[in-house]
């Protein structure tokens, strides 16, 4: 059985709402994929999206109305504990987002969704739905620990970006897109550092994991349809291949 791996991010399930459309289009492409290769299995990790940052930057500014100190009111003193506060609003959101991939592939997928990844022993349908586990991290190094756990060679993540660039692009017009890239020079992109709503093509935790599992992470745009199919159908594609 092959199985493969699909970070779907939250700004393409639900950018600041479900996107109807996407959820449709995806919805339909998936299944006819699946029909068209039986010996197949798929893993969806739902990110947190629109949701995520609204109730995390919801809950930032009722801190600092309360007390006039983000800082002061809800980490006493220590930052980590506002990152580990976002963190869970973050969480909750990738549920809510992951319940609806559930609900969209009804039978296709006969497991509860998976939250943490370390405990999940069976794959019983041909969709397996995950979410955020726990902080410290986002939802790709989940995808990344269920890759390791059901043996796929390699992670697509789906996002709001065509492909990684060697700086912001919206901020540096000499910005230049990366068809492929190594994990070493990967990494000097985007740090070790993971903190709540970061803005990266890949998490720096899970960037670590996949190295030393030596696993393959294709960024791609989570709208291009035609272009996912093509992924999963082993055919050139649009994206950037890190590995």
């Amino acid at each position: 059985m092959i199985t493969k791996v699909l970070s779907v991010g939250g700004s393409i399930i639900a950018p600041k709402e479900p996107d109807i459309d996407f959820l449709s289009e995806f919805a339909k492409m998936i299944c006819e994929w699946l029909g068209e290769n039986p010996d197949a299995r798929l893993i969806f990790v739902a990110g947190g999206g629109g949701p995520a940052r609204i109730y995390q930057n919801a809950y930032k500014a009722t801190a600092e109305t309360f007390s006039g100190s983000t800082k002061d009111a809800l980490s006493f003193g220590n930052e980590n504990d506002l990152n580990y506060a976002c963190d869970w609003l973050g969480i909750m959101a990738t549920r809510l987002n992951a319940q609806l991939l559930k609900t969209t592939f009804g039978p296709l997928c006969t497991q509860d969704v998976i939250i943490d990844p370390t405990k999940v022993n069976d794959f019983t349908g041909r969709i397996l739905v995950a979410a955020g586990w726990k902080p410290g991290f986002s939802t790709d190094n989940d995808a990344v620990l269920l890759a390791e756990r059901f043996n796929a060679d390699t992670v697509v993540n789906l996002s709001n970006i065509e492909k990684v660039y060697t700086d912001d692009p919206r901020k540096n017009p000499d910005a230049k897109p990366i068809d492929n890239i190594s994990w070493e020079d990967f990494r000097k992109m985007v740090g070790d550092e993971w903190i709540p709503g970061k803005n990266c093509p890949f998490d720096p935790i899970a960037s670590k994991k996949s190295e030393e599992l030596k696993l393959k992470v294709i960024c791609a745009a989570g709208k291009n349809i035609p272009n996912i199919k093509a992924i999963l159908d082993g055919k050139n594609y649009i994206g950037t291949t890190i590995g």
